[in-house]
């Protein structure tokens, strides 16, 4: 799904972690069961999860399933409407996906996105021909007629921003619709079927493009569904707590630590439900920001009072990475010795019939396309395969269906410190993967406190939460400078601040210059063996967020 693929997260996503929505693909095995929600059928575009966190921020929950599977989450969920979602196929196409039959049967409401749009037209007798050049990015709606869709939002004769992205287009309307909007590239940007509440559109309201988007969606599950919208982080509270209940029974569980927030979250939650039942291991590589090891174990031993395993092992983790460039290299040396380091405690703890594992709601949908093929992977993840089948264990995962931005909101509502749940993301590699070239104990004591320091001017400047993650890069290059009356020949240092939703595109933070000149001046003076700092303004894409 984009390039969300490099979403970081600690070692401890290996086994407990969390992720982002409370929409949930079809594989995610046992989960909460809303009587109100709406179904998304994913046709493979690359913002699907995007409908679903629109359609949560409704208040409304929702599931994804890939079109193969959907007649099968229909028949599990019974919603109460449902959304078709864009692809890259197109409708003209001999095996392109189709939407099934039991869903155009069921009198339920409907609303076709793009693709979506076209396979609504293509199954009920409207005609989808290929565009001669095809409608991408920014335009402009012309509304023109009512449509219980736009109801409070918009009336006719305004005209509206929306994002486009296709290139077939339908020329001829199913019998039963009517055009209410059009756009320079498509007559039918918008239309609808009144009486069987089925309404599409070429654009992609999900993509904040499209400033008026979440408003129509939420039109949608609230207005046309007639669903309440009252859908709470509490209800999901107390419906996984049963659930962990039922499923453990009064076996043991562990659960890896990373200090991040989605493990925090994940064993906060669990151990809610089981108390010590519940055992957490923190493997400490030794390469996390500073003063974030203490914190976990404080929060954890003497705050929540759960039985925690520290396992100090930063000697362990730097000799491993010894003379090793390769970003890949380090992640994969990283992964492989936490899991070892992991499963020898395990066995250490012995009787424990289930893992915690935290599965990322967007790990689980970018793993499986809409194809069954693989997805392309932009770099490795620490979360999704989890620990060796060796160890035998069942698994819990218990925020699975949660996006990013739900699992604070659970966190908010377990009562956790804010320094946990409003934490910037973190990589599984911690450090190493901020430090391009050979990992050191010096060059890790140095990025540490530069980094401290730019964390600290963030949170003075009452910045930290206004920016999705910030941090700084010890890079691989010396630069000449001048000190006092001596030259110096000293590490170069890059600071990295981004603004974005959910980590699948991301901005560059605009710092005034007087910032920028005050961290970096600070950082020099300092941090010996840094004597320049620069900052990184690319965007993602084309960049990744993290540099390696």
């Amino acid at each position: 799904m984009c390039d969300e693929l490099e979403r970081v997260q600690a070692p401890g996503t290996l086994i407990a972690c969390a992720g982002f929505t409370l929409a949930v693909y079809l594989l995610s095995g046992a989960m909460i069961q809303p009587s109100d929600s709406i179904l998304i059928v994913d046709f493979g575009s690359q913002v699907t999860q995007l409908i679903a966190r629109r359609v949560r921020e409704a208040g409304v929950y929702s599931e994804i399933a890939p079109f193969q599977l959907a007649a099968d989450a229909f028949a599990r969920m019974q919603p109460k409407g449902i959304i078709l979602s864009g692809s890259p196929a197109s409708v003209l196409e001999e095996d392109s996906p189709r939407i099934p039959q039991v869903i155009l049967d069921s009198g339920l409401p409907v609303m076709g996105i793009c693709y979506g749009q076209q396979a609504l037209m293509h199954q009920l007798g409207g005609t989808v021909e290929l565009g001669d050049s095809g409608e991408f990015g920014r335009a402009f709606i012309e509304i023109d007629d009512r449509c219980e869709l736009f109801d409070g939002l918009w009336t006719e004769g305004e005209t509206h921003q929306v994002w486009m992205s296709h290139g077939d287009k339908v020329t001829a309307l199913a019998p039963g619709f009517r055009p209410v909007a059009a756009s320079a590239g498509a007559p039918f940007a918008v239309i609808a079927d009144d009486a069987r509440r089925y309404y599409a559109m070429q654009f992609h309201p999900e993509v904040v493009h499209t400033p008026d988007g979440a408003k129509l969606i939420a039109n949608f599950a609230r207005h046309v569904c007639g669903l309440t919208g009252d859908w709470s982080m509490a209800e999901f509270r107390a419906a996984k707590i049963a659930e962990i209940r039922e499923q453990v029974g009064d076996k043991r569980v562990i659960c890896g630590l990373s200090g991040g927030v989605d493990s925090a979250v994940a064993a906060v939650l669990i151990h809610e439900a089981i108390g010590h039942q519940l055992t957490c291991v923190f493997v400490d590589h030794g390469l996390m920001r500073s003063g974030e090891a203490d914190q976990v174990v404080s929060l954890f031993r003497n705050h929540y009072n759960i039985p925690l395993v520290h396992v100090a092992c930063e000697t362990l983790f730097l000799n491993g990475l010894a003379g090793v460039t390769d970003p890949e290299a380090k992640r994969k040396f990283i992964g492989k010795t936490f899991i070892e380091v992991f499963e020898g405690e395990a066995k250490k703890i012995g009787g424990a019939e289930f893992l915690a594992q935290g599965t990322l709601y967007p790990d689980v949908i970018e793993s499986v396309s809409f194809t069954g093929g693989p997805s392309v992977t932009i770099k490795s993840h620490h979360n999704v395969g989890g620990l060796p089948e060796r160890m035998n264990m069942k698994l819990v995962e218990p925020l699975r269906e949660l996006f990013k931005d739900e699992v604070r909101a659970l966190g908010r509502e377990l009562g956790l410190p804010d320094i946990f749940v409003s934490r910037h993301p973190f990589p599984g590699p911690g450090l190493a993967i901020r430090i391009p070239g050979e990992v050191t104990r010096e060059r890790c004591d140095i990025l540490r406190k530069a980094d401290a320091i730019y964390l600290e001017e963030i949170r003075n400047a009452g910045l930290y939460d206004a920016i999705w993650q910030a941090f700084a890069v010890l890079l691989p290059v010396r630069s000449v400078g001048v000190m006092g009356d001596g030259r110096t020949y000293d590490n170069v240092l890059a600071l990295r601040a981004v603004t974005s939703v959910d980590g699948m595109t991301a901005d560059a933070y605009h710092f005034t210059g007087e910032f920028l000149s005050r961290c970096a001046t600070r950082i020099i003076n300092e941090v010996k063996g840094i004597n320049r700092v620069t900052y990184d303004y690319t965007s993602k894409p084309p960049g990744t967020i993290e540099w390696e």
